[in-house]
C-alpha cells in the first residue's frame, strides 16, 4: 500500500491528540472519521478543531472555502464499527493504557477490512505489546504524533517485531502527505525517540524537585535560560497533560517494578485532584493568571 491508496482515513479517540490527527487527514484532502464512544467529547473536538484551524483562515493561511472543504471530508461517530469500516488506514488515540488498547485494537481487527492498517499513536507503548491482539501483525505499527499535531511537524513511525516494510512506508508516506516530518525507528523501545530523551531530562527535574534542591520554578527557569528549551520539564508536563505523563509512568513502573520508575509524589498529587495542567487550568502552575503563576504542593 502506498500513500496514493490511503482513501478513507480513520481515527478513533477524540481527545486532544486524536481530534487534531483527524484534522491533518481532512486537511489533506482524505476522507476522514473521528470516532470516540463519547458524542459530547466529539462535540468538543469538533469545536476546538474549527478555532484551531480557524485561526488560518484569520491568518490569510487558507482561504474559507478551503476550511468548509476540509470539515465537508471530516466526519464524526460513536459507533467504532461505522468509523473502521472502508478504512484503509487507522489511527488509535485513546488513554495510554496497555489493556485498553489492546481491546481497541482487537475491535478494530474485526471491523477494519483485511488491507488496513493500525497504528498506535502511543507515546510509549509499543505495537509489538498490542499486534497479538489482532490478526495482522504485519500491519500494525506506531505513528506517534506530538502535541499539539496541527502545529507540531515530527511523526515518529515505529516498526515492531512484527511490523511489514510496505506497513511503516505507508505510515511514513501518510505522515508527508499531512505535511508532517517522520522519522523511521527500525527498532522499537519504551518512548522511542525524543520522549526517551524527554524522559531523562524529566526523571532528573523530579528528582531535584523532590530532593528540596530548587523549586520547580526555578528548574524550568534554568532550562529556559541556562539551555535554551522554550519550555522547562515542568511547563511542558502542564502542556502536555499531567494525567498523560503519569498514566505513561505507571505502565512502565508496572512493567519494571523499579521503584525508580514510580511517577513522583509531586505529580501522583496534582493528578488524584485532577490538576492535571493547562487543560484543567491547573497543574505546575495556575493558567487563570497572565503569565501562569507556580502552584503550591
Amino acid at each position: 500500500m502506498s500513500e496514493f491508496e490511503i482513501e478513507t482515513f480513520c481515527v478513533t479517540g477524540a481527545g486532544q491528540m486524536g481530534s487534531q490527527i483527524a484534522m491533518l487527514g481532512a486537511l489533506a484532502g482524505i476522507e476522514t472519521r473521528l470516532h470516540d464512544i463519547s458524542a459530547e467529547q466529539i462535540e468538543r473536538a469538533m469545536a476546538q478543531n474549527r478555532k484551531h484551524v480557524g485561526r488560518r483562515v484569520e491568518k490569510g493561511k487558507m482561504s474559507s472555502e478551503e476550511l468548509e472543504a476540509a470539515f465537508s471530508r471530516l466526519k464524526t461517530t460513536d459507533d467504532l464499527a461505522e468509523a473502521a469500516s472502508g478504512a484503509d488506514f487507522v489511527v488509535e488515540a485513546v488513554v495510554e493504557k496497555l489493556d485498553v488498547k489492546r481491546e481497541v485494537f482487537a475491535q478494530l481487527d474485526r471491523h477494519a477490512p483485511a488491507h488496513a492498517i493500525l497504528a498506535s499513536n502511543s507515546s510509549y507503548l509499543m505495537s509489538s505489546e498490542i499486534a497479538d491482539a489482532t490478526s495482522r501483525r504485519g500491519k500494525v505499527c506506531n505513528m506517534h504524533f506530538f502535541y499539539p499535531p496541527l502545529v507540531m511537524r515530527l511523526v515518529e513511525v515505529v516498526r515492531g517485531e512484527t511490523t511489514e516494510e510496505a506497513t511503516a512506508l505507508a505510515a511514513m508516506g501518510l505522515a508527508r502527505r499531512m505535511g508532517r516530518e517522520p522519522v523511521l525507528l527500525h527498532k522499537e523501545m519504551p518512548g522511542f525517540l525524543v520522549n526517551r530523551i524527554l524522559r531523562a531530562i524529566s526523571n532528573e527535574a523530579y528528582f531535584l524537585l523532590e530532593s528540596g534542591v530548587a523549586s520547580f520554578e526555578d528548574i524550568d527557569k534554568a532550562c529556559r535560560q541556562g539551555l535554551n528549551h522554550p519550555l522547562g520539564p515542568f511547563q511542558l508536563s502542564d502542556f502536555s497533560g499531567l494525567d498523560i505523563g503519569y498514566n505513561a509512568r505507571m505502565e512502565i513502573y508496572r512493567r519494571t517494578g523499579r521503584e525508580e520508575d514510580r511517577p513522583a509524589p509531586s505529580l501522583a498529587r496534582r493528578v488524584e485532584r485532577g490538576d492535571l495542567g493547562r487543560k484543567t487550568g491547573r497543574g505546575f502552575y495556575d493558567y487563570s493568571t497572565d503569565p501562569p503563576t507556580p502552584t503550591g504542593e
